[in-house]
């Protein structure tokens, strides 16, 4: 699948989970329950996956996390937060510089309407 078409499954999954679930959760149900959708469905998945920073041909894990990393092509960062700021978008682009994919989806589920809540970053896509 492209990233364009994983990104259209994904989502999918989310609305489902947010129809389900509702805004107003932490964090780490959104990303339990979506991981459980998208391995129903069959999709592969990292969560949690760290994210090395790359200096002077050293290979430094300071901390940096994806919450999922679907088919190795998409990063999800999900959020639970009141509105979503720009650092959360450079947060992603990083994510996205660092492991050299180009596309993520930030997805802040704690809106009443989930498509307010989900912003595009795209790395060269």
């Amino acid at each position: 699948m492209t990233e364009n078409q994983l990104s259209e499954k994904i989502l999918d999954l989310s609305f489902k989970v947010h129809r389900g679930l509702g805004p107003g959760l932490f964090e780490s149900v959104y990303e339990e329950i979506l991981s459980y959708e998208l391995e129903k469905e069959g999709v592969n998945y990292e969560r949690q996956q760290p994210i090395p920073v790359i200096w002077d041909e050293n290979k430094m894990n300071i901390g940096f996390r994806a919450d999922l990393i679907i088919e190795g092509k998409v990063i999800i960062e999900i959020k639970s937060i009141e509105q979503i700021a720009m650092v959360h978008y450079k947060q992603v682009l990083t994510y996205l510089k660092l492991t050299d994919l180009k596309l993520g989806l930030l997805i802040n589920f704690n809106e009443a309407l989930l498509k307010n809540g989900i912003r595009r970053v795209v790395n060269g896509l």
